[in-house]
């Protein structure tokens, strides 16, 4: 069995921000950079575009920056909670404490489409109400027009600021000094070079996320 990794958050001591703040935010707060880089699937998906990671949290809101450099980039999905992990698409996997197996997906593609589910595997998936959707706040750096793919290297940036209530199963009052699951993905099932890499190794025969036993976790401060 491979080691799981751990990742300390820390608090910023702000009001939630929006999310074209949150960059701005990282950089001032020196918020480090992780690398999604575990190839789970090399032998038929060999492809690693370089994808990074940074979060940090107020004590009720998550504050999520994402740049990726990749051969390629679509964004299809025209709306929340449709089909984003088809295009150019980063996702965190979310498990608050409490033993009860409930966890959530909150996958964004490159022009800031969010699609966010809840259950305890990839069966049960409940989506999340528009009205929740809408209160996490989106940055993409290629704006937020849906797009065919378009070939050829192109670098780009998302930043999600997510409210506590976005678990909507769940009733969580702060994340200050709670330890939960996560993992954080790159994807894009129909890109020209379809490609599956994680943060945290995913041990499955075929691409699969939905390990919750796969999670690293992170400490929030």
């Amino acid at each position: 069995m491979f080691e799981m990794k751990q990742l300390v958050v820390p608090r910023l001591h702000c009001e939630a921000a929006s999310a074209d703040a949150i960059p701005a935010l990282l950089d001032r707060g020196q918020v480090a950079w992780n690398a999604i880089d575990e190839v789970d699937w090399a032998v038929e998906y060999p492809y690693c575009p370089r994808v990074g990671f940074r979060i940090a949290h107020a004590g009720r809101c998550i504050m999520l920056h994402y740049r990726v450099t990749e051969q390629s980039v679509a964004a299809v999905a025209a709306a929340d909670n449709g089909n984003v992990w088809e295009d150019s698409c980063v996702e965190f996997f979310f498990m608050p404490d409490g033993g009860d197996g409930i966890y959530y997906n909150i996958e964004c593609n490159c022009a800031g489409r969010i699609l966010v589910g809840a259950g305890r595997d990839r069966h049960d998936r409940e989506l999340a109400p528009p009205e929740l959707l809408a209160g996490v706040t989106r940055w993409a750096s290629l704006g937020s027009e849906p797009f065919v793919e378009r070939v050829g290297e192109t670098a780009w940036e998302v930043a999600l600021s997510i409210p506590l209530d976005t678990f909507f199963k769940h009733s969580l009052v702060s994340l200050s000094g709670s330890r939960v699951g996560a993992n954080f993905f790159k994807c894009g099932d129909r890109l020209r070079q379809p490609h599956f890499v994680s943060w945290n190794r995913v041990e499955a025969p075929s691409p699969d996320f939905h390990r919750p036993e796969c999670f690293g976790s992170l400490l929030f401060e």
